[in-house]
């Protein structure tokens, strides 16, 4: 039974309690909830194909979600200085753990994205996204407000370090996302405009010189134009089940497509929320993650601090993009990607990851009166 704290609670904990964002810290317990829901209901099929015992994905889920809850309920209270220096530290260890992973990192499909840290198996890419994030968002800060400190060419560095490494694995998607959200940053911290037609053609021209150097990338994008270019077989299961499950689906553990679709319980979780849980469950899911972003604009948008509002809106950004490129490639809206649905995809380094972000998000936006920033 929950102990209530009064307002007039000065511990470390009657402060959190009253300054964080209460809301948008349930939401995402509730989406860790409906990740593990899915994951029972799509994992077991996966399982048996690999000749594992049918809860093999979901006990493994819920041991992650466990250091997933209480990461996220841990970062959300620090102070956003407190915020920035975890933020630095893990974006070093990530870097250098991502320079190990393309030596002695796990190859899976021609990429080397898994290296094997304290006996676990852990994705880098993953814990590199909101660590840069928020340290890139100091660097512009730092840059803006005046401080002798070369933000913007420092950052502009660590993008190019951080594409680097992932293109080297090779690893397109982050690569994207990772210079989507230090784009918007940039953009934030008063890019001129024309260093933003300058930065978009640089990207435009980015992603033509990857179609045509990375030839799964060229794949992906010749099959989402023309299907019949090669095998489309992922995509055409998932839009089939979607098809099934119509208004109100078939029902848990009554769909079929999660026998056929080899990443049912990861990239292509979604596909069978569609078909078991039904279109009307599938827009529920999608306005829980619009509540997460909208609230948590809402919040920083009424901060003077800039670092927050930087650091908060590239957090923000990097989960909405990721959970929008993960249901419209599930719905053939973009070409496919191996990318996550935050907190509802199996995955332990995805859940955590996107803990420590949010969590981070959390910390950012408390409400602080009378705290000089």
């Amino acid at each position: 039974m929950m102990i209530p704290l009064a307002r007039t609670d000065t511990s470390v904990l009657g402060r959190w309690w009253w300054t964080v964002d209460r809301l948008s810290l349930f939401l995402c317990c509730a989406l860790i909830g409906i990740g593990l829901v899915m994951t029972g209901a799509a994992s077991p099929a996966v399982a048996e194909r690999l000749g594992l015992p049918p809860t093999h994905f979901l006990l493994r889920q819920a041991l992650f979600a466990i250091p997933a809850v209480a990461v996220l309920f841990l970062t959300s209270m620090l102070s956003p200085r407190q915020v920035r220096r975890l933020a630095v530290v893990v974006f070093l260890a990530s870097v250098g753990l991502l320079l190990l992973t393309l030596a002695v990192g796990t190859e899976i499909k021609g990429a080397r994205r898994w290296v094997s840290v304290g006996g676990m198996s852990l994705q880098i890419s993953e814990f590199v996204k909101p660590a840069f994030a928020v340290t890139a968002a100091w660097m512009f800060a730092a840059r803006r407000l005046g401080e002798d400190i070369p933000g913007n060419m420092i950052s502009t560095a660590l993008l190019f370090v951080v594409i680097g490494l992932l293109l080297a694995q090779p690893d397109v998607g982050q690569t994207v996302v990772v210079t989507i959200v230090w784009f918007s940053q940039f953009f934030l911290a008063g890019l001129p405009m024309v260093w933003v037609a300058v930065l978009l053609m640089l990207g435009l021209a980015g992603l033509v010189t990857a179609y045509f150097a990375f030839p799964h990338v060229a794949s992906r994008v010749d099959r989402f134009f023309n299907p019949e270019a090669g095998d489309s077989y992922q995509v055409d299961r998932a839009l089939e089940a979607f098809k099934n499950g119509g208004l109100f689906g078939t029902g848990p553990g009554s769909g079929t497509a999660k026998s056929y679709l080899p990443d049912a319980h990861a990239d292509f979780v979604f596909a069978v929320a569609g078909e078991e849980f039904g279109l009307i469950a599938c827009l529920l899911l999608v306005l829980l993650f619009a509540a997460i972003v909208l609230r948590g604009f809402s919040r920083v948008l009424q901060d003077n601090d800039l670092f927050i509002v930087l650091a908060t809106t590239g957090l923000l950004v990097q989960f909405s993009l990721q959970a929008l490129i993960n249901m419209a490639s599930s719905v053939n809206l973009v070409p496919p990607k191996g990318m996550t649905l935050p907190f509802v995809s199996y995955g332990g380094s995805s859940i955590l990851a996107i803990a420590f972000g949010m969590g981070m998000m959390l910390a950012l936006t408390r409400r602080r009166p009378g705290e000089s920033r």
